[in-house]
């Protein structure tokens, strides 16, 4: 009965993959939103699919982080095989295919303060364009804001351009910190709630080992 269930899941999820998944891959990796995707879609997907389909896809490429950067962490990918017995039912097969290994970092850590008028977007892109933007990151508490203050969290969400507030409503955020590539959709929405007083974190450059504490500016 397991390995029935197991199949039947397995399958399931192949036909969904084949269907909507791949598209909605395709499309989160151009950049847009949950919603913009589900009016592209050919198959009929359920609006927490495609949530899900797009955050487990960050999780696997590195746009999104569960752990802080700079703490030793040992992860694997795994992947879906077919395989057939010797009648030919064909079954489904975890794997790991690959093991990253990331050492614990000793960061230079600082606090940003305005200075000559450069505004933290600047800031932040001249910062990914020395360190690298695939290992840039920033710390998000959508989750836990959405769960513990959803008037203040909604308050904060019209702050946002419309896109961007669309971008983070179509992420099913977990109800702990979690780690966004600093990407230019976040480093525009960082900037915006910054300058609004409505956001306190964390901003990490992993090549060049250095942590940027962001605190809401004194009036």
């Amino acid at each position: 009965m397991e390995k029935q269930t197991y199949f039947q899941t397995a399958l399931a999820n192949f036909t969904f993959d084949v269907a909507s998944g791949g598209a909605i891959r395709h499309l989160a990796d151009l950049d847009y939103t949950a919603a913009q995707i589900m009016k592209r879609l050919d198959f009929p997907t359920p609006f927490d699919r495609v949530q899900q389909t797009i955050w487990e896809h960050f999780l696997q490429t590195g746009i999104l982080r569960l752990e802080e950067p700079g703490i030793f962490v040992q992860k694997e990918n795994y992947e879906y095989v077919t395989e057939y017995d010797a009648y030919g039912r064909k079954s489904f097969r975890q794997v790991a295919v690959d093991s990253i290994k990331e050492p614990e970092i000793v960061w230079n850590e600082q606090i940003f303060t305005v200075q000559n008028r450069i505004t933290l977007a600047t800031y932040l892109t001249d910062k990914c364009a020395e360190n690298g933007e695939k290992t840039a990151y920033i710390s998000c508490d959508f989750g836990l804001k959405s769960c513990r203050e959803p008037a203040n969290y909604k308050k904060m969400l019209n702050l946002l351009e419309e896109s961007d507030r669309e971008y983070l409503l179509g992420l099913p955020w977990e109800r702990k910190l979690i780690y966004h590539r600093l990407n230019r959709r976040m480093r525009n929405i960082a900037d915006t709630l910054y300058q609004k007083g409505e956001y306190t974190g964390t901003c990490y450059f992993i090549n060049q080992k250095e942590k940027l504490h962001l605190y809401p500016q004194s009036t």
